[in-house]
């Protein structure tokens, strides 16, 4: 058998050992709750499931080998492969639907090419582009500077409200006003010492025509309850297709803190939409309910560091850290409840389960895409330019200890591919936005600045 035959026939063993893994969980489950016994409990399917694999491996082995034809071979073979990730799973939970983790890999076709602009950056968190094609970034320790396309970086821009960073604290997300030329407004969120504790702020301020000072700073919102905590604010921040900014927050990561994500009178754990004086956008889900803030958008998130709007349906997508395992894709839909700490697909740091150790219940929001040992997401883009005709409209993540940057392809909503970029730079990867050339541009923790673009 030839080594491109071979290929399409482990791919499609592959699936069939998926469907069967997915078929016994079921009927495990079904067993349970019939006759709430011990007897079938993950164990005892762990042990059915692992004598079965080698059979059902042999027998669809041959049996593909045997019928896979040469336009299967040169099509399919050349554009899918194994799942990229082979390490075992944190935890032994299986995915709710096929494709939800562990996709196929693949790998980019058409050349691209790679350059460092800078490797002087100190911790940046998150960057944006600048109408003439520079860049303004934020560094976690609290300033914000101007990075030119070849890689001059500027002194700390003046006029920028203190924060607290330490932990996972410190300046955060950034996005310029819609009319950034006209009022030269820019925004951001940061961690905000406040009497009781921290939490997560959102400030605007105007620009000076000369880049260095940042003018008339307020700060709009802050997501209460305050906690003294050094970790989960989140936070990224954008404007959606209305000029209402969408930002999220985190839900400040202790197990005392977690109910914050259920809880609709609470700011933690949310993705918030508002107006640019701070207050609640039309439209948003809860704006009628007595019991709810008005202005959050959707709930039942842990840490959220991922935000984009889909180039073509203008949905809103986030990611968000797991605790051990994982980590989450989510497409958003307003009022919906992401579940967080109610379901997950992780567990503990520690090895235990997280509450009652449960991936599904009613009324709660699937994830479209899971990992599991994490990728510990933070800042993503779609891409839409035609420079790179490939990706277009595939979605960019960064990975933190993942040390790469995820490339999703994702077809009516479920995620059908997935490629590893720039795993050889061992490199934190922090945020990701696409230049109006049609780039990408990165930024990691160890100071660097990425420029990714067609060859």
């Amino acid at each position: 058998m030839n080594k491109k035959k071979m290929n399409v026939c482990i791919v499609k063993v592959y699936e069939k050992i998926f469907n069967l893994q997915i078929n016994m969980k079921i009927m495990d489950l079904e067993l349970n709750y019939i006759y709430s016994s011990d007897m079938y409990n993950n164990n005892v399917y762990m042990k059915y499931f692992k004598n079965a694999v080698l059979l059902i491996f042999l027998f669809c082995f041959n049996s593909c080998a045997s019928r896979v034809n040469e336009n299967e071979i040169f099509s399919e073979s050349d554009s899918l492969m194994p799942p990229l990730e082979r390490r075992k799973p944190e935890s032994d939970f299986l995915p709710a639907f096929k494709g939800q983790t562990r996709a196929p890999g693949l790998k980019t076709k058409q050349n691209y090419k790679v350059s460092i602009i800078t490797s002087d950056l100190q911790r940046p968190w998150g960057i944006a582009e600048l109408p003439e094609g520079n860049f303004i970034l934020t560094e976690k320790s609290g300033h914000m500077r101007i990075v030119s396309k070849s890689g001059n970086i500027s002194e700390p821009i003046s006029g920028i409200p203190e924060v607290n960073s330490s932990g996972q604290g410190g300046l955060l997300g950034i996005t310029l006003d819609p009319d950034f030329k006209s009022n030269r407004k820019v925004y951001w969120t940061f961690s905000e010492n406040r009497m009781n504790g921290t939490l997560t702020s959102v400030a605007k301020g105007t620009l000076s025509a000369d880049y260095r000072n940042m003018e008339n700073v307020i700060i709009i919102y802050r997501a209460t309850p305050e906690y003294k905590g050094i970790l989960h604010y989140g936070s990224r921040i954008l404007f959606d297709s209305t000029g209402h900014i969408v930002f999220s927050t985190g839900e400040r990561s202790d197990k005392v803190m977690r109910h914050h994500s259920q809880n609709l009178n609470s700011s933690l754990g949310k993705i918030i939409r508002i107006n640019t004086d701070g207050k609640a956008a039309p439209g948003n889900p809860f704006l009628n309910r007595s019991d709810a803030r008005p202005e959050i958008y959707s709930y039942g998130h842990r840490n959220v560091q991922g935000l984009a709007f889909h180039p073509v349906s203008g949905e809103l997508w986030e990611n968000e850290f797991g605790p051990r395992g994982g980590d989450e894709l989510n497409r958003i839909e307003p009022g919906k409840n992401y579940g967080w700490p109610v379901i997950t697909y992780g567990i503990e740091y520690m090895g235990s389960k997280v509450g009652d150790g449960l991936t599904f219940m009613a009324g709660m929001e699937q994830p479209v895409y899971y990992w599991d040992p994490v990728l510990s997401p933070s800042g993503m883009t779609f891409y839409s330019s035609d420079d790179m005709k490939e990706w277009k409209n595939n979605l960019f993540i960064c990975g933190l200890n993942s040390n790469h940057i995820a490339r999703l392809v994702i077809e009516n909503n479920k995620v059908i591919g997935e490629e590893r970029i720039l795993e050889n730079e061992k490199q934190r990867f922090r945020d990701i936005i696409q230049g109006n050339d049609g780039a990408l541009y990165s930024i990691t923790d160890e100071g660097r600045m990425y420029r990714i673009n067609a060859d």
